[in-house]
C-alpha cells in the first residue's frame, strides 16, 4: 500500500493575477465580437490604481485602423474590473478610478505569414500552421465527475463558494475579492481518500473579527462545499493564517497575465508545456491545443480505456502538423498505450486549423474560461469539457 498526500491551490477573480488575465480575456472576446479571425496577444499588468495593457492586435474587418476605433478599450477594461468586485468606496483599484494605459499594436507580419492559410516565400506550405513552438499537455482521470485531479477541483469549489456568496451580498458583507484557496488530499493507492487540511485565505473589510471569518469560512464554505466523507475529525483548517488580510489585489501585490497556468490546468497533477492561456486567440497553440489534449484525455477516461490519461504535442512555428503525439496512461489502461494512441490519431485531427473547427474556438467564449479552472466546467460553450467522441475511440480500439 503507497499513501502519499498531494496539495492543489486555486486564487479568486480578485487575485492581482486573475485580474489581469479577466481582462485580457475580455479583450479577447471584445475582438471576437468584432471579427472571429481576429489576432490577438494581449498581456496586462496592475498595480495599485493603474492597468497597462500591451501586446498584439490585429483585426482583419478593419484593416489598419487603431482598435481604439471599434473597440472602447476603456470601457471593456473597466467592465472587467467591475464585473470581478472592485467597486468599493475604500478600494485603491477601482473600476471607476484606474488610470489605463493602451500598449496594443499589430501582429508581426513574419508571424502571420506562418500562421495564415497562405503560401509564402520560405513558407514550404499553403496551410495555416501553429501559433508558435513548444509542447501542450492534456490530462484527465476519474478522481471527480469532472474527470479532474481531486485537489485542485476541491480548491476550485471553494472560491468559486466565496465568490458567489460575495456577490449576492447577504451573508458575508464583509467579504472584498481577493482570495486564495488550497487543499490537500491524501491517496492511498492513487485513490484519494480523505482531506487532510484546507486553507483559505479571503480579503475582507476592516470592520469584521478573525473570529468571524474563520467560522464563516469553516461553516458556509469548506462543509458546504467539500464532500463530507472526507472531511474527518483530524481535517486541519487554516483561515486567513496571518491574521488580517485587509490591504490586497492590485493594491497589495502586482498582477501579470500568465502567472497561474497551474491554477488554470491540473493544480500541478500532470504536467505543464509552460504556456498561458489568456488574452490569446486559438491560433496560439500554447491555448488551443492544450484544449485540445484536454478533450482528447477526458475522452480516452470516459470512454473506460484509462483511469488516468495524460497526452502531450509538440509544434513549431508555422507548421501544419504536430512534430510528436505521445500518451500516458501511467499502467492504468484497458488496453495498451499504443492502442490507445492509435484510435485517438484516426479519431482526432491535431492540425492547428482542425483543431479550431473540431473545438468551435472562434467565437467570444473566453471569459468563461477565466477564473477556476479552464477544465472541468459544465459549460456547452467550453467545448472541449465534451465527452462526444466516446463511442468513437472505443470503436477505433475494436
Amino acid at each position: 500500500m503507497s499513501t502519499y498526500i498531494f496539495s492543489s491551490e486555486s486564487v479568486g477573480e480578485g487575485h492581482p493575477d486573475k485580474v489581469c488575465d479577466t481582462i485580457s480575456d475580455a479583450i479577447l472576446d471584445a475582438c471576437f465580437k468584432i471579427d472571429p479571425k481576429s489576432r490577438v496577444a494581449c498581456e496586462t499588468f496592475v498595480k495599485s490604481n493603474i492597468v497597462v495593457v500591451g501586446g498584439e492586435i490585429t483585426i482583419p474587418k478593419i484593416g489598419q485602423k487603431p482598435i481604439g476605433s471599434v473597440i472602447n478599450l476603456d470601457s471593456v477594461i473597466r467592465e472587467a474590473v467591475r464585473g470581478i468586485g472592485y467597486v468599493n468606496d475604500d478600494d485603491i483599484f477601482h473600476a471607476d478610478k484606474i488610470f489605463i494605459n493602451n500598449y496594443l499594436t499589430t501582429q508581426s507580419p513574419d508571424i502571420a505569414q506562418g500562421v495564415d492559410a497562405t503560401k509564402a516565400a520560405g513558407k514550404k506550405h499553403a496551410e495555416q500552421g501553429a501559433g508558435d513552438q513548444g509542447i501542450m499537455f492534456g490530462y484527465a482521470c476519474d478522481e471527480t465527475p469532472e474527470l479532474m485531479p481531486a485537489p485542485i477541483m476541491f480548491a476550485h469549489r471553494l472560491g468559486r463558494e466565496l465568490t458567489r456568496i460575495r456577490k449576492a451580498g447577504k451573508l458575508a458583507k464583509w467579504l472584498r475579492p481577493d482570495a486564495k484557496s488550497q487543499v490537500a488530499v491524501e491517496y492511498v493507492d492513487d485513490r484519494p481518500t480523505r482531506i487532510v487540511n484546507v486553507v483559505i485565505s479571503t480579503q475582507h473589510s476592516a470592520d469584521v473579527e478573525h473570529a468571524t471569518i474563520e467560522k464563516f469560512c469553516i461553516e458556509q464554505v469548506i462543509k458546504k462545499v467539500l464532500p463530507k466523507n472526507m472531511l474527518t475529525k483530524d481535517t486541519q483548517y487554516l483561515i486567513n493564517p496571518t491574521g488580517k488580510f485587509v490591504v490586497g489585489g492590485p493594491q497589495g501585490d502586482s498582477g501579470l497575465t500568465g502567472r497561474k497556468i497551474i491554477v488554470d490546468t491540473y493544480g500541478g497533477m500532470g504536467r505543464h508545456g509552460g504556456g498561458a492561456f489568456s488574452g490569446k486567440d486559438p491560433s496560439k497553440v500554447d491555448r488551443s491545443a492544450a484544449y485540445m489534449g484536454r478533450w482528447v484525455a477526458k475522452n480516452v477516461v470516459a470512454a473506460g480505456l484509462a483511469k488516468r490519461c495524460e497526452i502531450q504535442f509538440a509544434y513549431a512555428i508555422g507548421h501544419p502538423e504536430p512534430l510528436s503525439v505521445h500518451v500516458d496512461t501511467f499502467g492504468t489502461g484497458s488496453v495498451s498505450d499504443e492502442k490507445i494512441l492509435a484510435a485517438i490519431l484516426k479519431v482526432f485531427s491535431f492540425k492547428p486549423a482542425d483543431i479550431v473547427k473540431q473545438l468551435k474556438l472562434l467565437r467570444p467564449i473566453y471569459s468563461k474560461s477565466t477564473n477556476y479552472g479552464h477544465f472541468g466546467k459544465d459549460d456547452k460553450d467550453l467545448t472541449w469539457e465534451a465527452t462526444d467522441k466516446v463511442a468513437a475511440l472505443k470503436k477505433a480500439v475494436g
